[in-house]
C-alpha cells in the first residue's frame, strides 16, 4: 500500500485520535497506535471505522503478549473489513517490562514471523520495531520494513543503508510546539523518563555517540534536543525533513503538548 509522508503516533485512547476523520482532512496519512496494542487488534477497528482512507498501523504489538496466531487472526479479520488500510507492526519489547520471558528476542521475533506466515499475514503488510543492525536486517528480509522509535536522522540514514531501497522506513519523532526551552525540555524529559531505564534505547543512543553523561539526571540537553524536536512550526518541519532526507518514507509524529489536536492542526500546513 502507498503511504504519505506524515503519520501520527500515539496510544489508541489519546486525544490525537479522538477524530480520525479530522486527521484525514488535515492530510495525515497513517495512525500509528502506540504502546502495546492488543494482538487481537480490537483497538484498530474503531479508528478505521471512523475514517475513510486513513491507514492504521500498530506500533507495536508485543510478541511476548500473545501467540502469533492471535495477531494473524486479528489481521485477517480487520484486513477483510478494511482492505489495504492495515499495517501490523510487531516488536520484542523490553526486558525490564517483560521479565523472565524475555530471552533471545531476535529468535522470538523470527519465530513470531514464522507464525504470521502460517496465519497468512503477508510480508507486505507487516513491519518490525527495529533499532540495531541485526533486527533491521530481519525487517529487510522478512517484512515490508522498519518502524524505529526514539531515534535521530543519523539513525534513519543507517537504517536506510541496511534496509536498502524499496523497504518501508517510518521513524517515530516526538515533537513539542513551543519556542520556550524550559517548557519544551520539561515536557520532553517527562516523556523520556521511562526510556532512560530501558537498555534497548540507551544502547542505541550510545551507538549513535551519546555518552553515559548524556543519559544521567533525566538526560542532557543534547540528548533531549536530539530525541524531541521542539520550537516553532518551521523548526519541527526541518527535523522531519532531515529524517526524510536521510531516507524515511514517512515520519510518525508523537505530539507531547497537552492539546495534541491543536498542534497537529498547526503543523499540517507545513508538513503535509
Amino acid at each position: 500500500m502507498a503511504i504519505g509522508p506524515i503519520g501520527v503516533w500515539d496510544h489508541a485512547s489519546s486525544a490525537a485520535f479522538k477524530d480520525p476523520a479530522e486527521l484525514e482532512r488535515l492530510g495525515y496519512d497513517t495512525a500509528w497506535l502506540g504502546g502495546s496494542p492488543p494482538a487481537d487488534l480490537s483497538t484498530v477497528e474503531p479508528v478505521l471505522a471512523a475514517s475513510t482512507t486513513l491507514v492504521v498501523a500498530t506500533g507495536i504489538v508485543n510478541v511476548w503478549d500473545a501467540e502469533p496466531a492471535t495477531a494473524a487472526a486479528g489481521y485477517q479479520r480487520v484486513a477483510a473489513a478494511y482492505p489495504d488500510r492495515l499495517v501490523l507492526g510487531i516488536g520484542a519489547g523490553h526486558r525490564p517490562l517483560v521479565g523472565d520471558r524475555y530471552t533471545k528476542p531476535y529468535d522470538k521475533l523470527a519465530s513470531y514471523l514464522d507464525g504470521l506466515d502460517e496465519g497468512g499475514v503477508p510480508e507486505s503488510a507487516r513491519v518490525l520495531a527495529a533499532l540495531g543492525p541485526k533486527v533491521l536486517g530481519l525487517a529487510r528480509d522478512r517484512t515490508a520494513g522498519a518502524h524505529p522509535y526514539l531515534t535521530t536522522p543519523e539513525h534513519t540514514a543507517q537504517a536506510r543503508e541496511i534496509l536498502g531501497q524499496g523497504k518501508l522506513l517510518v521513524p517515530e519523532q516526538k515533537v513539542v510546539l513551543s519556542t520556550d526551552p524550559v517548557e519544551a525540555r520539561a515536557l520532553a524529559r517527562k516523556r523520556l523518563e521511562i526510556y532512560l531505564s530501558l537498555p534497548n534505547y540507551t544502547n542505541n543512543w550510545q551507538r549513535l555517540g551519546f555518552t553515559e553523561a548524556d543519559l544521567a539526571d533525566g538526560g542532557s540537553d543534547r540528548l533531549v534536543d536530539a530525541m524531541v524536536a521542539w520550537g516553532d512550526e518551521d523548526t519541527i518541519r526541518e527535523r522531519v525533513q532531515a529524517h526524510r532526507d536521510a531516507g524515511a518514507d514517512q515520519v510518525a509524529l508523537q505530539v507531547l503538548n497537552e492539546d495534541k489536536l491543536s498542534v497537529l492542526r498547526a503543523l499540517a500546513p507545513v508538513l503535509v
